[in-house]
Order: C-alpha cells, then structure tokens, then sequence
C-alpha cells in the first residue's frame, strides 16, 4: 500500500522513514523544512539503527501528493483545524485514515470529514524528538497499538485492513498490537499522557527525575487512578497491573523530555483538550468528578495561555 504522512515532526517523521526504508511508497507533507527535506533527505538517529534516507517525496501541499491508501495523521492535535482541507485530495476513495495522536475523541473529527468506516486509530508509545530540520532522534519504545473506528466508539473486533497495515509497519521494524476496542486503548494511552505529560510542564521535569522523586512519583499515580475511574465512567476498565506496568516502563525508559514539555519550552500550543479537556468532560457527562486531572488541566491553561502570549 502506499501511504502519505501528513506532519513529519518526530513521529510522523520517524515511522514514515522506516515505512519507506523497508520499501513502501511514502509521501510526506512538510512545513518550514519541506526544501531541506527534499534536497537533503530524512535523518534517524536511532539505538536501534542510524540511518539516512537521502530521497523523500516531500511536499508543503496535499493538493500536490498522490491519493494514498493509508494517510497517517501525526500533527498536533492543535492542528486539526486544518484536517478538512488537508485530508480530501490525498485519501483514496477507498483509503483509511489513520490517526496516530494523543487524547480523545479525535477520531470522531476525523470521520466527519472522510466517513465512519475510512477511519482508525493508533496510539503510539514512542520516544522520539526532532532535533533539527529533517533530523530524527529516536531514543527508545516505538510500539504502535491499532484499533477500528466506530460511532460512538463500540468496539469495532480485528479487521483485515488492521491486519495489513500491521503488515506493513512489522516489515519496517514497528511492533503492533491490534486492539479490539480503541476506545479502550485510547484510555489506556491516557495513563501515561495525562500524568507525565501534564507534570512535565508544570514541574518543569523529564520523566527520569518525576519517577525519582517520591511527592512526584506519588502524583503520578494518584492521577493514573483518576485516569482509570474516567475509563470506569464509560464502562472500560483498566486493570492495576497495567498501571504498574506503565510505571515500570517510564523508570527503565532513558531520560525523556515529553512532546508537551518541548511544546511548552518552544512556546507552542499544547495539546490540552484533547488530552485532557475530552477525558474530563466525557467523565462529567457522567456524572465522575476528576478533581486533580481537573487541577492539572487548569494549571496548564494558565501557563500555556500566559507562554503564548509571551511569545507575541
């Protein structure tokens, strides 16, 4: 199948290069560094392997690219705005969507634009930061977990398609889990982003030193349960071992500064509603109160109003 990777940041930037080293066709939209890019190729840095790609097809414009099989949505959750003129020229009339961003409810944006069965989701748990223009640095984990769309998020089973993309993104080196219910998955995603992402900014830390301290540490877990009850909230449970498992996971992860840190710290939007404003609201609607998510989110609209406003 041949794919278009539309925001080639870290990890668009990342998981399209491997797409494209192992043989598929892939097509890259661009920003500031489109001309680089093109002239110069992709860098990966990564422990597994260092490797160039010296040729990308790379564009600033979707008007530009093939219609592709699989669009792969790894921008900003901020950027969605942009996704009903971006989408329409580069998605084949039977092609998917696959949206590979952190938070909620986004995949319902999604098929508004392009239908309920041309859409799926993916969460990815990935250490990856752009270190420079076309330059990838990837610093550990890369497994994506793929899961069917549905209205109302019912749990949508294993498709063939599931199986295929998977296919692909096996061949070029990313393990995948296949999730039957992607609301599920989804949720369980929320038990990292939410607390590391949002304590990462407001404790100005990376998650080595949130995971070394006790008071943080503690934090951490207290706003993994509350993530657990918002699942609880829309009849998903998340087990405690998984918690745990979550938290093993970030002590033996090298020294990671966050995406939301990194937006913060270059005074871009954060992704805040759709990381945390859609969990809450959704637990509202039914009748769970989440008071320290809820604490975490207010703060961060206050340092991510006030840092913008800085950067005019």
């Amino acid at each position: 199948m041949s794919y278009a990777i539309l925001g080639t940041g870290a990890l668009g930037g990342y998981y399209g290069a491997c797409l494209q080293r192992s043989g598929l066709d892939v097509h890259f939209l661009l920003r500031s560094d489109c001309d680089r890019v093109r002239t110069h190729g992709l860098v990966i840095e990564s422990p597994d392997d260092d490797f160039t790609l010296p040729q990308v097809n790379a564009y600033n414009d979707t008007a530009k690219m093939p219609q592709c099989d699989v669009v792969v949505v790894a921008l900003k959750t901020t950027q969605n705005h942009l996704l009903p003129k971006l989408l329409p020229p580069v998605v084949k009339d039977d092609g998917v969507v696959l949206v590979l961003q952190n938070g909620l409810g986004i995949e319902a944006e999604v098929a508004r634009i392009v239908g309920n069965n041309r859409v799926m989701g993916g969460l990815c748990f990935l250490c990856a930061n752009k270190v420079g223009a076309g330059h990838i640095l990837h610093l550990d984990y890369k497994e994506i977990t793929l899961g069917e769309y549905t209205p109302n998020y019912l749990a949508g089973g294993i498709s063939a398609r599931m199986r295929q993309i998977a296919a692909d993104f096996e061949g070029a080196g990313i393990p995948i889990k296949l999730a039957e219910d992607l609301l599920l998955a989804r949720w369980k995603k929320l038990v990292w982003n939410i607390p590391y992402n949002g304590l990462s900014v407001i404790l100005d830390a990376t998650t080595n030193e949130l995971m070394a301290d006790n008071s943080a540490c503690n934090l951490v877990e207290d706003l993994m349960r509350e993530v657990v009850l918002g699942a609880q909230s829309q009849e998903r449970h998340i087990a405690d071992k998984f918690l745990v498992q979550m938290l093993d996971h970030t002590v033996k992860m090298k020294p990671y500064r966050t995406s939301m840190k990194l937006d913060y710290d270059q005074k871009r939007p954060l992704e805040l509603e759709a990381i945390f404003g859609n969990p809450l609201q959704v637990a509202r609607n039914a009748g769970v109160d989440l008071p320290k998510i809820a604490t975490l989110y207010q703060q961060l609209k206050f340092l991510d109003a006030k840092n913008r406003q800085a950067n005019f």
